[in-house]
């Protein structure tokens, strides 16, 4: 048993924030890509160094309530600022009022402006010793190389679908929900704790991998398609949605909610569906790496997928048609509207027939 039980899949991640508790780092960075589960870590990790052993403290970190948790949200949606950063200057070298250490804890650190992270930079390089900084990115290059170079790295990745979907078993769901959440969560524990009981993931994967053999060469066909895959999209975000709620309601029940927690689920929400759309995408390339597969001998993924349909397209076709699905996740990362991302997409697929 562990302080980090309940966190889906990172099982050497986890041993190694084990090990760290003994002897903290002044400052810590998460990095990793959206939704997998590096926020949720980072916060079991704050609660472990502040509580230790005392299973209340514990309890009040995770939630937020404990007085030597300290929380930085970003002030509205664009930016930590210089202001926020002189304020938690000012507090790190102050005593923790209840437990041994004080940690400040943010989970979006990437929206720390250069002014703020200069500002940021001495606390983080000298802290006092009962002082730690726990920082979330998706990268070290969202963050001034000054105030990364300071912090230790810990590095999240994509998690194995075998070992999202035996942690979501773990938290008592259904085993052929848990492995199709895990599937459709394309590595991402976060997307699949939201998902596991949405029974529309079925759904969104079947609409994904039916795109090739409704492809046309006209506009029309194109966006008609594209309706289809994000309408299906839609009951996969309300299920975060209702997560998110559940949350709230466990946490401010009595109470009116902070802005910047609205502020940070509306953040949550946006890169849910940015996660979602990049799996719709790998799953289509999957489709056509099955296709190139089956052609010359080898396994394929999608086991369920018709034979029939792996056969429209010659094995270099399908090869370079995984290499336009992929060059427009680049693309949605750019910040490119996804209607017109996969828009074009699905008309330059279908004019291979």
């Amino acid at each position: 048993m562990t302080r980090f039980d309940d966190l889906v899949g990172h099982s050497a991640v986890v041993d190694l924030l084990d090990a760290e508790l003994d002897s903290p780092a002044q400052a810590y960075l998460f990095v990793g890509p959206s939704n997998v589960g590096k926020a949720t870590a980072a916060r079991r990790f704050a609660a472990a160094l502040i509580g230790g052993d005392d299973v209340d403290a514990v309890r009040r970190a995770k939630k937020g309530s404990h007085p030597d948790l300290v929380l930085v949200a970003p002030d509205g949606r664009t930016s930590i600022t210089v202001d926020q950063a002189r304020s938690i200057v000012s507090a790190a070298v102050r005593s923790p009022l209840e437990a041994d250490r004080k940690v400040f804890l943010l989970e979006e650190a990437s929206m720390l402006n250069d002014e703020a992270a200069n500002a940021l930079l001495k606390s983080i390089e000298e802290p006092i010793h009962s002082t730690t900084f726990v920082l979330v990115a998706e990268s070290e290059d969202d963050l001034p190389s000054t105030v990364a170079s300071r912090c230790r790295t810990i590095v999240f990745g994509r998690v194995p679908d075998e070992e999202v979907a035996a942690g979501l078993v773990a938290q008592g769901v259904d085993p052929d929900r848990a492995s199709q959440a895990a599937r459709i969560s394309g590595g991402r524990p976060g997307l699949a704790v939201a998902l596991a009981t949405e029974p529309a993931v079925a759904a969104f994967r079947e609409s994904w991998l039916a795109v090739p053999d409704r492809l046309t060469d006209h506009p029309g066909d194109a966006y008609r398609q594209v309706a289809e895959v994000l309408a299906a999209t839609e009951p996969l975000l309300a299920a975060v949605k209702n997560r998110q709620e559940n949350e709230i309601e466990v946490q401010f029940r009595d109470s009116d909610v902070p802005r910047n927690v609205i502020e940070r689920q509306q953040r949550e929400l946006a890169r849910a569906s940015d996660a979602l759309y990049v799996t719709g995408l790998e799953l289509l390339a999957s489709f056509y790496r099955d296709t190139a597969a089956a052609q010359l001998g080898a396994s394929v993924q999608n086991t369920d997928v018709s034979v029939n349909s792996l056969t429209r397209v010659t094995s270099s076709v399908a090869l370079q048609n995984a290499g336009r699905v992929l060059d427009t996740i680049d693309a949605l990362k750019a910040n490119q509207r996804p209607q017109l991302a996969l828009a074009a997409l699905f008309v330059d697929l279908g004019s291979d027939g």
